[in-house]
């Protein structure tokens, strides 16, 4: 396993928390951001009814066109904020690779992957900051891009930062949430919302070997 450290950055918090979250989290440093709520602003913006399955966008080509003006946007701010290190990436350029789930449109589930154009990034002391397309193109949910890039790098540990503290369990941050413990309740309906696909791919990422946190919430295999 590398040394390498995956940061999800959500879309609400993006460009403001980058720079606390690269503190102290090592030299070979991949992050992947998300842009939900810019996307959802752009769509009412221009008339166009937003459709979500458990947190999953459903995607026309329409929407395809927001989602990728709304990533470019937060890529751009993003990159700035980590300053002249920041590579800016776009997954369908450097082969993010996904399955079809036909059912949403044009969205696809990712799958585990090492692009090439980061390992020279990391290798080259630079931080790639990836906007989350599958090729195709295909909408893929930042979490679950994260956590396939995190399984495919071999990194060590993937963090997932947002605007929650960690995960809610009885109305307080689980300091720890086991695989097994997330994965029943997602199926039992006790988490619900956006916190749904951040589970999921932590899950993901800790069954492929990669130590995983919501916030504060270690989310062990």
């Amino acid at each position: 396993m590398s040394q390498t450290v995956v940061l999800k950055l959500g879309g609400r918090v993006a460009a403001a928390s980058v720079r606390s979250a690269l503190a102290g989290a090592g030299s070979r440093v991949v992050v992947v951001h998300g842009a939900g709520p810019q996307i959802s602003s752009e769509m009412e913006r221009r008339g166009i009814a937003p459709a979500f399955v458990r947190g999953r966008r459903v995607t026309t080509p329409e929407v395809l066109e927001v989602v990728r003006a709304s990533l470019a946007a937060v890529n751009a701010e993003v990159c700035a904020a980590i300053g002249p290190h920041a590579v800016p990436l776009f997954g369908d350029a450097i082969g993010l690779r996904a399955s079809r789930v036909d059912a949403l449109g044009l969205v696809g589930d990712p799958e585990p992957v090492a692009p090439r154009a980061v390992l020279e990034a990391l290798d080259a002391g630079l931080v790639p900051v990836i906007a989350p397309l599958a090729e195709g193109p295909l909408n893929v949910n930042a979490d679950e891009a994260a956590a396939a890039l995190a399984v495919g790098l071999g990194a060590e540990r993937i963090l997932f930062v947002s605007d929650v503290p960690g995960v809610l369990v009885d109305g307080r941050v689980a300091p720890v949430l086991p695989a097994d413990a997330a994965e029943a309740g997602l199926a039992d309906g006790s988490f619900e919302g956006g916190i749904v696909p951040k589970l999921m791919a932590a899950v993901h990422a800790a069954r492929g070997g990669v130590r995983a946190s919501i916030g504060a919430t270690e989310v062990p295999a």
